[in-house]
């Protein structure tokens, strides 16, 4: 029976989801993208937003991902893992506590906190959990959306529920464009079909609502309950199931375009591992200033979750006139502008930041 298995990783995938926020690497979560600033935490690292590359990696690599799931497994997202999927069938397997009468009523009703869940949750991935909470209903920006995301999500799940997987999912419609002869599906087998007992319960248990006995069909999303419905009474013919998972996962296909995603991901794994703990950007601005005087603006980015305490020089036979102690905060950035002096004719100069094991140079040109 495919069932619990399936309804464990339904589980620990809702749970998972719940908890990660609250999953705290470097005084930051785990994993959480800060709207205001426009960094994204990832496991104790950060991806500012001027870090583009990085952003195109990740989706790159998921993009590839998905790829490799849809082409080998098949819809087995969409059976096992969609959050969709999860919250209607755990919110079944709930409503089926309080008895058999009135099931869709009582499912209607609880999807209403299971909605409220949701949302805070997805909400927990843009601002701390601490501070959602404190100031869920004290900032109005922060309850409108929660309550505007509340009935959206409460809506949908209500009253268009398993439809969305037909109608409107667009990763349902992209898979057409991904399988193939050896993706795996669960088909019917015809063969047989002459000892089916034509009982339905396959039909009456599948939640999209189509006939596996007709043939592959596009809105079935692998879900396996057809299967467990057909083996309840094949078992006891002493016959398997004649709905089945068929396909070929073994196959070129898995290690070429497996091969591919694994690369992407370590490829993305590298460039986020050797990245430099403190970058430093200097620009010359263009203001009219006395000869041997130029004013240079810079950025500082910490990348790591420590403090680090650094001091602003010159190799260069120069005055530099503002602020020379600099520190960061974990994650942090700094802005900040200089007047460099020189009394000599220099072409060309060289800034550095140095401390706490950190030494950074970089050049630009001086009028």
């Amino acid at each position: 029976m495919w069932k619990p298995y399936r309804r464990a990783i339904e589980t620990l995938q809702a749970l998972i989801l719940t908890c990660l926020p609250f999953l705290t690497i470097n005084g930051q979560s785990a994993l959480r993208f800060d709207i205001p600033t426009l960094k994204l935490y990832v496991f104790g690292s950060v991806i500012w937003i001027r870090e583009f590359y990085l952003i195109l990696g990740v989706v790159l690599f998921f993009l590839l991902f998905i790829a490799f799931v849809t082409v080998i497994f098949g819809r087995v997202w969409c059976g096992w893992l969609c959050p969709q999927t999860v919250l209607l069938d755990l919110s079944q397997s709930i409503t089926k506590l309080f008895g058999e009468k009135k099931l869709k009523q009582i499912q209607i009703f609880l999807l209403i906190p299971l909605s409220a869940l949701v949302s805070i949750t997805m909400i927990w991935y843009f601002v701390p959990p601490a501070e959602t909470l404190k100031t869920l209903f004290v900032s109005t920006t922060l309850t409108s959306f929660f309550i505007v995301l509340w009935m959206a999500v409460y809506l949908e799940l209500a009253f268009l529920g398993r439809r969305f997987c037909t109608s409107i999912c667009p990763y349902a419609m992209l898979q057409n464009a991904l399988f193939d002869k050896d993706t795996l599906v669960i088909e019917y087998d015809v063969s047989r079909d002459a000892t089916c007992m034509k009982c339905d319960e396959c039909v009456r248990v599948c939640p999209v609502g189509i006939d596996i006995k007709n043939g592959l069909n596009s809105a079935c999303i692998a879900c396996a309950e057809c299967i467990d419905a057909c083996r309840v009474l094949s078992e006891k013919r002493g016959m398997p199931p004649f709905p089945n998972y068929k396909g070929r996962i073994v196959r070129p296909k898995t290690f070429w375009l497996g091969g591919a995603t694994a690369f992407a991901g370590m490829i993305l794994c590298m460039l986020l591992w050797n990245r430099p703990p403190v970058d430093f950007v200097v620009i010359r601005e263009n203001a009219l200033l006395p000869s041997g005087l130029n004013r240079y603006s810079y950025t500082i980015y910490n990348n790591g979750g420590r403090k680090v305490a650094l001091e602003l020089s010159s190799p260069d036979n120069v005055t530099l006139i503002g602020e020379h102690s600099l520190r960061l905060q974990p994650f942090s950035s700094k802005n900040g502008s200089i007047l460099v002096k020189s009394t000599g004719r220099l072409e060309r100069l060289h800034l550095n930041i140095s401390g706490g094991g950190i030494s950074i140079n970089r050049e630009t040109g001086f009028l």
